[in-house]
């Protein structure tokens, strides 16, 4: 889900710019509104009329090596930059570098299944000497130091980043035409009007690449889903997390589904968006996303589902989803989140079935903020 806002709340982390984020946090900001007309590659660039933006890639790679020891290894990351707008709009050709319109930041984790490790990192610029950034494609979209995302002029992605010893670095084909989330341009995020933003996925990129763990680089493939999202206000004030998910499943269709809770865990909101492998389209109304057991995370005390049951009546799906890695929460005080790589067991019209993926689950290790108005 707008996964992304998620994490939009850990802007406390640049508290060198808080305060004066927080004095123009709502004037002029541009509400995400029905009918938006999407077009690529233009929106694969920055919005920077809204206030919150990010792209987002996890995958689930799997290594090449004909090596027994490695062979069918499996790995997970996530790569995340983050656009939080100071003032709207583009910065005038003439203002100083100095001068500060918005604050990009960005997260990298990686999963090693096999060996039961997961490494997260966080960076954080001003961007001042271009060192960081978001532009229009072809050429860079998104960058960090040497983290990056960036579209060629034969539509290909390339992604890269590196923290803890670990580093990946990928080229991506589009598999599939971008998926819309939502209805007439929007993506809901409460039942109460006004809390929506932009959303679509690009959800089967076929990854090709290398991952290094330690020095050590391995050939690796897989499939990537990449999210996109900008808003200026999706969460409703009574809102305090969600659980997201984006999910391949086995017969070829793609899922992403996500609920939203309130301060006593309760949900408030859902939604999800199905599309089968021949394209056609659904918005899913009907799913229920419900907790199996729990797991306690040794580093904040934050009690999170340990798994989920996945039920959606209208597809005949049912599926138990589970963590390749029971720790995978970063932890980045004073916010923490999970978001890990998963997989899922069940049945569609009773026919087996399996899927891969990523979770995501925040408001479990600390207060979200920065969502809301």
């Amino acid at each position: 889900m707008s996964r992304a806002i998620r994490t939009i709340c850990l802007l406390g982390f640049l508290s060198f710019q808080t305060t004066a984020l927080l004095a123009v946090q709502d004037d002029g900001w541009r509400m995400a509104e029905p009918s938006w007309q999407y077009s690529f590659p233009r929106d694969h660039g920055p919005h920077r009329e809204f206030k919150t933006e990010w792209w987002y890639a996890t995958g689930n790679l799997v290594d090449d090596a004909d090596d027994p020891k490695t062979k069918e290894r499996g790995y997970g990351f996530q790569l995340t930059f983050f656009r939080q707008g100071i003032r709207p709009g583009n910065k005038p050709e003439s203002a100083s570098r100095f001068r500060v319109t918005e604050l990009p930041f960005a997260h990298f984790t990686f999963t090693d299944v096999h060996e039961r490790t997961f490494k997260f990192t966080q960076k954080s610029s001003r961007g001042a000497f271009g060192e960081a950034g978001f532009a229009k494609p072809p050429g860079r979209i998104a960058w960090m130091d040497d983290w990056l995302l960036e579209m060629d002029e034969y539509g290909r992605f390339h992604l890269k980043a590196s923290g803890e010893g670990r580093a990946v670095d990928l080229l991506l084909t589009l598999d599939r035409e971008p998926l819309i989330h939502g209805e007439n341009g929007i993506s809901p995020k409460s039942a109460t009007p006004g809390h929506a933003s932009h959303y679509y996925s690009l959800t089967r990129l076929q990854a090709s690449g290398t991952v290094s763990i330690d020095g050590i680089v391995h050939s690796v493939h897989g499939l990537v889903w990449f999210d996109h999202e900008w808003a200026s206000n999706s969460l409703a004030h009574d809102e305090a997390g969600w659980d997201w998910s984006g999910l391949h499943l086995s017969n070829g269709e793609d899922l992403m589904i996500f609920r939203i809770r309130d301060a006593a865990k309760k949900e408030v909101f859902h939604s999800g968006t199905l599309r089968e492998a021949n394209g056609t389209t659904y918005n899913i109304k009907d799913l229920e996303l419900t907790p199996v057991g729990t797991w306690k995370s040794p580093h904040t005390g934050g009690v999170y589902p340990a798994s989920w049951h996945l039920r959606i009546p209208s597809r005949r799906l049912e599926l138990t989803i589970e963590p390749k890695l029971a720790d995978q929460e970063l932890v980045l005080p004073p916010f923490a989140y999970w978001e890990g790589a998963i997989k899922g067991n069940g049945t569609i019209e009773d026919q087996p079935i399996q899927a891969e993926g990523y979770f995501e689950m925040t408001g479990y290790g600390g207060k979200i903020l920065g969502l809301s108005q």
